[in-house]
């Protein structure tokens, strides 16, 4: 059963050196606790998974393709970013970008063909002086098929893949531009004779001093402790020319110590709020925000030789076994039950015929023909971490379900580590030690990009460590669904063919599915203007503040 913490000893707590260094900070100033424990990369790809893209990466920089975050009663779309308008050529492997003109960086550099060429190049090009290879794994696993730039004139960049791809557009979101006349004069200022020493010095000048096109700049970075952005004031879209001077962001990955900096007023928003102080943050005058978003909160099953998930009756067993509402409940709302990847209702459901539902007795069943009783119960290890971006209330949650699995014939050893190495290992997959002996990870996902939601959990393609597929799921039946969507152009057409493979992939069902992300975050009333998008991210840029 989840536990109900008080927060009686969590208003006691210690706050970090950063909290005490903002606590005067000027009424203007927004301060933001984040669920990292540190603060995310700046260098222009983002890791802490999402949260980084939703902190350093919007604010900071501007991608071709941007998400639409505009619209709460909407999901959440791409829409023209540095990129004005794009398209496919006939072989279907080379599209066309034609650029936004007059946008800067930062430095004043111009936003051109040049420049989207040096980006693609930092991450994929390792003959480029300027490759980084720390930013590969975040990036290069998300637009899995992208594999050169070239500038067809100041103003146009073609983009060409490995085979035809039309989930293109929305991979690429992830590939945020930096400004290579800010890394250049890095590189000249580094003191390294070699080459290679020489790039990775100015990567880590340019982390603390970056340069991007974003609403904001950085101004301050103190790692582990805080970052500080200032309104980029000739930021090129009207809508999004910040209100806000400043931004302060803070990692604080303990919901109750998050919760504790918010009520005693040392911050102005904080992120997965502590579920049992709802009432108490309401009460104090505090606004929650939440709205249901494209986010999986599952147990990602291991396929490897000698898993206890290879017996897909035990799969559908766990599926059984979980009373969704009741964790709801103990989460105070901040959930959305999980039947599937993607629920009813929208066009990518297909027609499965298995639902992940609470259904004890048919569980019980399904261990007791797979040879499990009370007195044999089938022993998995579950990866976890204790906080992370995403991760929603990781400990207490895992927690309920490895208790209420325990009714149902399972023996749940949990095995809880620091977030990055959690999300590194996710890209190691189940047969790397870095999984230590578990037979499932518990890491959330995004699921608005259909490469996001199914391909790389379900592709032979995507096996470690090319992307996520940590637990090596997948087969020919699952590939040839796959190309049909991944070479269906057309919206309505590709829509019917995701629905066929989410059919296969739930009614095979490699996850346990346990809760959507509703995106829990509370803010002191004097912020303004909030959009709580169907999405992932959020906008800062468009807020005010009282």
């Amino acid at each position: 059963m989840l536990s109900r913490h008080t927060l009686a000893l969590g208003l006691g707590l210690m706050m970090t050196t950063a909290l005490a260094g903002i606590a005067s900070a000027q009424e203007k100033t927004l301060r933001i606790a984040m669920t990292a424990a540190d603060i995310p990369r700046t260098l222009g790809q983002p890791d802490q998974g999402f949260e980084g893209n939703r902190f350093t990466g919007i604010p900071i920089y501007d991608s071709l393709v941007q998400w639409d975050l505009s619209k709460e009663k909407e999901p959440s779309v791409p829409i023209p970013g540095l990129a004005t308008e794009w398209s496919v050529g006939e072989d279907k492997t080379k599209w066309t970008f034609k650029l936004r003109p007059g946008v800067k960086f930062h430095d004043g550099s111009p936003v051109n063909a040049a420049a989207v060429v040096w980006n693609v190049q930092k991450v994929l090009d390792k003959s480029a002086p300027h490759f980084d290879a720390s930013q590969v794994g975040v990036t290069a696993s998300r637009m899995p098929t992208l594999r050169s730039a070239k500038a067809i004139d100041d103003m146009t960049v073609e983009l060409t893949t490995s085979e035809p791809d039309s989930f293109l557009p929305i991979n690429i979101t992830n590939l945020f531009m930096a400004s290579p006349a800010h890394w250049e004069a890095k590189f000249k200022a580094a003191s390294a004779s070699d080459p290679a020493e020489k790039a990775k010095q100015a990567w880590t000048a340019f982390a603390a001093d970056p340069s991007g096109s974003g609403p904001f700049k950085v101004t301050r970075f103190v790692p582990r402790e805080r970052l500080e952005l200032a309104a980029n004031d000739a930021y090129w879209d009207e809508k999004r020319r910040p209100k806000i001077a400043k931004v302060v962001l803070i990692p604080l990955p303990e919901a109750n110590a998050r919760t504790a900096a918010l009520l005693s007023g040392q911050v102005d928003w904080i992120e997965a709020p502590a579920p049992d102080a709802a009432a108490q943050i309401k009460s104090r005058g505090f606004k929650i925000y939440q709205n249901v978003q494209p986010h999986n909160w599952p147990w990602q099953l291991s396929f490897a030789e000698g898993s206890p998930w290879l017996d897909k009756r035990v799969r559908h067993a766990a599926n059984l076994c979980i009373n969704r509402s009741e964790l709801k409940e103990a989460l105070n709302g901040m959930m959305a039950e999980a039947t599937a990847t993607y629920e009813p209702g929208h066009p990518w459901y297909g027609n499965p015929t298995f639902k992940a539902k609470y259904d004890p007795a048919a569980g019980k069943k399904l261990m007791t023909e797979a040879g499990f009783s009370a007195s044999k119960p089938l022993k998995v290890k579950v990866q976890t971490s204790a906080s992370g971006s995403g991760q929603m209330q990781p400990l207490p949650m895992n927690e309920f379900v490895q208790q209420a699995l325990k009714d149902c014939y399972f023996d749940v050893e949990l095995d809880v580590v620091e977030w990055n190495t959690l999300f590194n290992s996710w890209r190691l997959g189940a047969k790397d030690p870095a999984a230590r002996g578990s037979h499932a990870t518990n890491v959330s996902f995004a699921s608005m990009d259909p490469f996001f939601g199914m391909v790389r959990f379900s592709s032979t393609k995507a096996f470690p460590p090319v992307s996520n597929n940590w637990g090596y799921y997948g087969n020919a039946e699952i590939d040839k669904l796959i190309a049909d969507a991944r070479t269906t152009f057309d919206d309505k057409a590709r829509d019917v063919a995701l629905a066929k493979l989410h059919t296969r992939i739930v009614d095979d069902a490699p996850f346990v599915w346990i809760a959507h992300d509703v995106g829990p975050r509370a803010m002191s009333a004097k912020v303004k203007g909030v959009v709580q998008p169907q999405s992932w991210f959020i906008d800062i840029a468009t807020m005010s503040m009282d």
